[in-house]
């Protein structure tokens, strides 16, 4: 009897997980991105430097992530993809706490429906991007630039994969001369 044994690998790409977040962006009420009204920036220096200028609040802005592999000495190699998204809103007077108190509760509120949404797509297979976010890793940040009026809430994660060890002969030239 031989047995087979079967890993899935998730080859997902940033692009991917920036389409998830638009989506959750545009069907998410209370944010209300749309085509002609835009809530949802990706943290690129570019988008940065030439659109947060004139943000429409509230945003939700996803951040790049770093990743690192965790091999654990043996075949089973996990890609360790850490990300985050900031829920954005803009407070006219600094002054007033007891708004600003407000915006970081309804934000809050927000990002719990967005961690809530993220834990029913894990399930559907249409959703892959997500399929591994690990929901014990989601830390909550109150966050605060008095300088340009915004507050809001920092959210990270991870996304943990199995990553493949296997080298693909296909993308090797072992016959190439070494340039010097």
């Amino acid at each position: 009897m031989v047995k087979i044994k079967l890993v899935l690998i998730m080859n997902t790409k940033f692009s991917e997980l920036v389409q998830y977040f638009r989506e959750i962006a545009t069907q998410h009420i209370e944010i209300g991105h749309s085509a002609l009204e835009n809530h949802f920036y990706r943290f690129e220096i570019d988008e940065v430097l030439i659109g947060l200028k004139t943000v429409n609040y509230p945003a939700l802005i996803l951040e790049g992530y770093r990743c690192n592999l965790i091999d654990n000495k043996s075949d089973n190699i996990l890609k360790d993809r850490t990300g985050a998204f900031i829920l954005l809103d803009h407070l006219t007077d600094l002054g007033d706490f007891d708004t600003m108190h407000a915006i970081w509760d309804r934000l809050e509120g927000i990002a719990d429906d967005i961690v809530i949404r993220i834990k029913k797509d894990k399930r559907n297979a249409q959703s892959q991007v997500i399929r591994d976010f690990d929901l014990s890793s989601v830390e909550y940040t109150l966050i605060a630039n008095e300088q340009d009026k915004n507050f809001g809430v920092r959210c990270t994660f991870k996304i943990l994969t199995p990553f493949s060890g296997d080298c693909d002969e296909t993308k090797w030239n072992y016959e190439a001369v070494i340039a010097v």
